[in-house]
């Protein structure tokens, strides 16, 4: 069983930075996608970037494109997201998810079956 956890919310001002972490374990193939999700107050969950294991290729939300990096760890089975001039709209819950099967080009919460924790991220002066 794909097992998630992510670290690295937390408060900070408009136009900081944090990087969130999501180590993950008990894959049983060797391809699959690992992904983030947000999910604010009162909306529902929202796609922010994905990442394919076996060609690295990426997905990017419009709302982050140009801001957030994510990227993997091969060593270390972790990816992590790199979210840089952060605005209070980026608040809001973060998992990190997984699937064996997602249509590329898309980021949708159906495709993915193993789920993290969440970490907040709050972006506030």
């Amino acid at each position: 069983q794909v097992q998630l956890v992510e670290s690295g919310g937390g408060l900070v001002q408009p136009g900081g930075s944090l990087r969130l972490s999501c180590a993950a374990s008990g894959f049983t193939s060797d391809v699959y996608t690992i992904a983030w999700f947000r999910q604010a107050p009162g909306k529902g969950r929202e796609g922010v970037s994905c990442i394919d294991s076996s060609d690295g290729s990426t997905v990017y939300a419009d709302s982050v494109k140009g801001r957030f990096t994510i990227a993997r760890d091969n060593a270390k089975n972790t990816v992590y997201l790199e979210m840089n001039s952060l605005k209070p709209e980026d608040t809001g819950v973060y998992y990190c998810a997984a699937s064996y099967n997602v249509v590329a080009g898309v980021i949708v919460a159906a495709d993915y079956d193993s789920w993290g924790q969440g970490t907040q991220v709050t972006v506030s002066s």
